[in-house]
């Protein structure tokens, strides 16, 4: 068995889905929702660890260490 990644525009999005489950296609993963959720899973961690850090619960890194980190 292959795997393919292909970019498909918005707007032909929906089609391309329906035609993939008419051809009997192995499970389609929409990668684009997992993102999505990967990214609002990150802003809650972080919301969360702001919270800690504002109620003295844990001690944030000061700017300068974390730029220096990246």
């Amino acid at each position: 068995m292959r795997k393919i990644t292909i970019n498909i525009p918005d707007n032909k999005y929906a089609f391309f889905l329906e035609l993939v489950k008419n051809l009997g296609l192995e499970k389609v993963k929409d990668e684009a929702v997992d993102t999505e959720q990967q990214a609002l899973e990150g802003l809650e961690q972080g919301l969360r660890e702001v919270k800690l850090i504002q109620e003295g619960k844990i001690k944030g890194t000061p700017l300068k260490e974390f730029l220096d980190e990246l």
